[in-house]
């Protein structure tokens, strides 16, 4: 867990983690970014009286960079990790995960090679606009799996993609490379890689952390900067046509039954515009088909169009209704 200037948070943090039920021994890895306050001193002190092992580093000051605080954080949880199995886990010091979150993890990852945790927001001003975002991304994904399903989703979904809550083997995440050292969505881009490498990501409900809705925040673009921007109103919510993620999502279903079968890799070739020789050559290299769907399904012909919140609620409102999807 990277650490910047968290005094004021950690405590509930610590507690938080300290009262996880049927939870395995763990170690809680703590990379102080560049701290300036007593984020440092809390943890030492609290140290000796939790239910856990605490391993803690220091980092150089420096700008604000949330994907090399996350990267060094995972690398000392690595460090003290001997099994390629062991459950490697990331969170945030700004969030208070639920009792039963580390059972749900561990549960999630019998089924999966990496598992994102649910986020709501707590604290800070409330903000309809993003609730009804996170409504609107919660539907669309739950369309996706009715068009899209795969067998190792949570029957509770969600569409959350956070570094505030997310998990894996240790193995699996050493091979993926680890998160990027981005100001940024360094958490999204992990995911989406492991999503081309073919593994199994499972999207669960019953891992759920409650985050910080501050809207003056550690990491550039991150979600204290996201609900900021939505503080000014709607017009600020914008996102792609839903009518354009669902081709996307009706041609992941089609690669996934395509993938062993070379005519069918012709015909899905001519829907997503590419040429067949490279849809059958890339059909041979993938490891599964999840791998497969992944890398040839990657955008809308034409690219996506962009609408209002309002425009899209409406637009999934005539595509959820439409019993043809869930052919």
């Amino acid at each position: 867990m990277p650490v910047r200037n968290e005094a004021a948070l950690l405590p509930r943090f610590l507690d938080a983690l300290a009262a996880q039920r049927d939870a395995e021994r763990f170690t809680l890895c703590v990379l102080f970014d560049g701290c300036e306050d007593d984020s440092a001193a809390i943890v030492a002190a609290r140290a000796t009286t939790l239910p856990f092992a605490v391993v803690a580093a220091d980092a150089l000051a420096g700008d604000p960079n949330a994907g090399l605080a996350r990267r060094r954080a995972m690398a000392l949880g690595l460090s003290v990790l001997s099994a390629d199995d062991s459950m490697i886990v990331s969170t945030d010091a700004d969030s208070v995960p639920d009792p039963d979150w580390l059972v749900a993890n561990r549960a999630a990852l019998e089924v999966a090679d990496v598992a994102a945790g649910r986020i709501s927001r707590a604290g800070g001003a409330p903000n309809q606009v993003q609730d009804r975002v996170e409504a609107y991304y919660d539907a669309l994904f739950a369309l996706r799996r009715t068009i899209d399903p795969v067998p190792w989703e949570a029957a509770r979904t969600h569409h959350y993609t956070s570094g505030a809550s997310l998990a894996f083997r240790k193995g699996v995440y050493r091979d993926l490379g680890g998160f990027e050292p981005l100001p940024s969505a360094e958490d999204a881009r992990l995911v989406d890689a492991a999503h081309r490498a073919g593994l199994r990501v499972r999207r669960d409900a019953a891992m759920r952390v409650e985050t910080s809705a501050r809207r003056v925040g550690r990491a550039t673009g991150g979600l204290a900067d996201h609900l900021r921007q939505l503080d000014s109103g709607i017009a600020a919510a914008t996102m792609a046509h839903p009518d354009d993620m669902v081709w996307r999502y009706r041609q992941h279903a089609a690669a996934r039954l395509a993938w062993s079968d070379p005519d069918a890799c012709e015909a899905l070739a001519v829907e997503v515009g590419r040429d067949p020789g490279e849809i059958v050559r890339v059909a041979v290299t993938a490891i599964n088909a999840e791998a497969f769907a992944m890398q040839i399904v990657i955008e809308t012909p034409g690219g996506e169009r962009i609408i209002s919140l309002e425009e899209a609620e409406l637009a999934l409102s005539a595509l959820r209704n439409d019993r043809r999807l869930a052919a």
